[in-house]
């Protein structure tokens, strides 16, 4: 619960922070904001499409052979959509970036926060929230977010050549009507704001235990660990949340 406290009144920080301080350095901010949604995005693109091809040969495109073998074949893109839409897409862009960017963020405010920087910003009247924190927190929410839509697209034509050529009768057109059968507009929105969340609670994790605790350079790896325990946490909780809220509706 402690851990809980903390990570909400640093949320709040920064979101006060943002707020307040959006119109502020916007020549220095800017390249930093890129420079991090590169980091968090388009640097991940090669490893997100390397999953979404496993997540297609392997869940989608098995699932499609088994449905067919049974004559079910018509259920396939209710089965993608409950798999890979709502579930696996953007919890596998989430983890993507929490064990790829997370850890080397808190690595990064770990080392700067032993080593004295952070204390020689504030002697310099600079903002370490606004400075250190909301470039790379803009980066990763993004980043879930566009890597979720990607992997998920992906994913679902991966899983279908993997179909195509196991001889599947399943023509384009029907894959394609089964999917626009199956989504709902919920599904869009759910997406949406997950992804966005799961950015939300990688940076707020990742960043609370870089910088928000007093560290000296022996502690970061330890911080390390904790912040990539406690997103995996968070990730599964905040998934299983929107689980029970996608049943209930």
């Amino acid at each position: 619960m402690g851990t809980v406290r903390g990570l909400l009144a640093f949320g709040l920080i920064t979101l006060g922070v943002l707020v307040t301080k959006s119109a502020v350095a916007r020549p220095l901010m800017r390249p930093l904001m890129r420079r991090h949604l590169y980091r968090a995005g388009v640097r991940l693109l090669p490893m997100a499409l390397f999953l979404a091809m496993a997540l297609g040969f392997v869940v989608i495109g098995q699932s499609v052979v088994l449905l067919s073998r049974v004559g079910a074949q018509d259920f396939a893109g209710t089965i993608m959509v409950s798999v890979v839409v709502r579930e696996l897409g953007p919890l596998a862009a989430a983890l993507l970036i929490l064990l790829r960017v997370g850890t080397a963020t808190v690595i990064e405010l770990g080392t700067a926060r032993a080593l004295g920087e952070v204390e020689v910003l504030e002697s310099l009247s600079i903002d370490p929230i606004h400075y250190l924190v909301a470039p790379r927190m803009a980066g990763m929410i993004l980043g879930a977010f566009t890597l979720s839509i990607y992997l998920i697209v992906a994913a679902l034509a991966c899983g279908y050549v993997f179909a195509f050529l196991q001889d599947v009768p399943l023509t384009p057109s029907d894959y394609l009507a089964q999917l626009a059968g199956a989504l709902q507009a919920l599904d869009f929105v759910l997406v949406g704001i997950k992804a966005l969340l799961f950015g939300v609670l990688i940076a707020v994790t990742t960043c609370y235990q870089g910088l928000a605790r007093p560290l000296s350079l022996e502690d970061v790896s330890q911080a390390t660990v904790r912040a990539t325990v406690h997103g995996l946490l968070g990730i599964v909780a905040l998934d299983v949340l929107f689980m029970v809220v996608f049943l209930a509706s």
